[in-house]
């Protein structure tokens, strides 16, 4: 039996996976969260094969959860299903100690494939995030300037490129007011750019923000 922890802020989200798992004789739902606070008190107290969880929660999310998760439990697998399409996180994703990236878009066809194959010891990963991997791994290859962001830079890149203001962020990431202007300096002259709408504007012509 694959015993599973699934965590989402929504609770139709998580009826919705549970459902699916349902209809599977071996799967089972032993856990779920709504935020990653619980998710890590959860990874702290049950014994389980996989979790499954979203990349945007209240308070702690995104790549800090999972790198927090994989201190906690090194050899944990994770499968994040995300709303974002892949080109937004997906590659930081599994550079952070993820097995898996699969959109809501397209979890009712692969969730149930994903799990199996990274329960398995595998990583599950589209065609086209196979090749966005290979091109990553290539030297030659010249990178987007996003690409040369860290990930707390680059997450605080998608924050001001949407339109966050500054001290959503601080109150956010839990960073000073200082902080924060601190990074965005480091990405306007990594990007070499001069201003949020910048930003804004390079972030809508690569996908990474609506």
């Amino acid at each position: 039996m694959i015993k599973v922890v699934i965590a989402d802020d929504h609770q139709l989200i998580r009826e919705g996976i549970k459902k699916t798992l349902k209809e599977e004789g071996d799967i089972n739902v032993v856990g779920e969260a709504c935020n990653g606070e619980d998710l890590l008190d959860i990874v702290g107290k049950k014994e389980f094969d996989i979790v499954v969880t979203d990349l945007s929660m209240p308070g702690l999310s995104g790549l800090d959860l999972i790198k927090k998760l994989r201190d906690r439990s090194p050899k944990l697998p994770i499968l994040v299903l995300s709303m974002h399409p892949e080109e937004r996180f997906a590659l930081r994703v599994l550079k952070a100690g993820a097995s898996g990236y699969l959109t809501k878009e397209s979890a009712p066809e692969g969730l149930v494939e994903a799990i199996r194959k990274i329960v398995n010891g595998g990583k599950y990963i589209t065609p086209s995030l196979a090749e966005r991997l290979a091109v990553e791994m290539d030297d030659k290859q010249e990178k987007l300037p996003h690409e040369s962001l860290s990930d707390r830079e680059f997450q605080i890149f998608i924050m001001l490129s949407s339109g966050v203001p500054t001290k959503d962020i601080c109150e956010k990431l839990f960073l000073s007011l200082s902080t924060v202007h601190t990074y965005r300096t480091r990405i306007l002259e990594k990007m070499k750019m001069e201003s949020n709408s910048d930003l804004t504007h390079y972030a809508v012509k690569h996908g990474l923000i609506d």
